[in-house]
């Protein structure tokens, strides 16, 4: 029987596989602000999203910002890649700079693991569900969610929650 302490306390409590099939332990990341992003090609949000995700790091992760992508094919089919070709795309066209991971499922019964553990921290507008590629959550330091962001909220305009989590002025 599991007991509470069983239970993940934060982000970093977490081992998730990157692109190329390695597990990566997230406690590597305390200390930092994660922007945690569910990422596809082929959506109509991929250009601005992918576009200013690039730009926030490139501003940001000298700071201690590091975003976490994970292609997911669960909404309308539209991230089909391997993982090869989703980083092959991630880097070339959007110059991405951050890690992205294995493709994952984010909602149903075999969501990733992680991706329970956000929701349930962080329900959104339609309870616990991801509504569609590019929702993104914010997570201070500590690895605590902090925020969820709809698909459709800009990078860029959450640069403030970012900053103040950077302790930034």
């Amino acid at each position: 029987m599991a007991t509470q302490s069983d239970k993940p306390q934060s982000v970093h409590d977490f081992t998730v596989k990157d692109a190329k099939g390695n597990d990566v332990n997230l406690s590597q990341y305390k200390g930092k602000v994660l922007l945690i992003v569910n990422v596809a090609s082929q959506c109509g949000l991929t250009n601005s999203n992918y576009t200013e995700l690039a730009k926030v790091y490139e501003k940001y992760k000298e700071q201690g910002l590091e975003i976490l992508a994970f292609p997911c094919n669960q909404f309308g089919s539209q991230e089909p890649g391997t993982n090869e070709e989703i980083v092959e795309f991630a880097c070339t066209k959007f110059k991405a700079e951050y890690p992205i991971f294995d493709k994952v499922k984010v909602n149903g019964g075999d969501a990733n693991p992680l991706y329970k553990y956000l929701k349930s921290s962080k329900g959104g507008y339609f309870g616990d569900g991801i509504k569609w590629n590019f929702t993104k959550f914010l997570v201070d330091k500590d690895g605590n969610v902090v925020d969820r962001y709809a698909p459709t909220t800009s990078p860029l305009s959450i640069e403030k929650d970012i900053k103040k989590l950077l302790e930034i002025a």
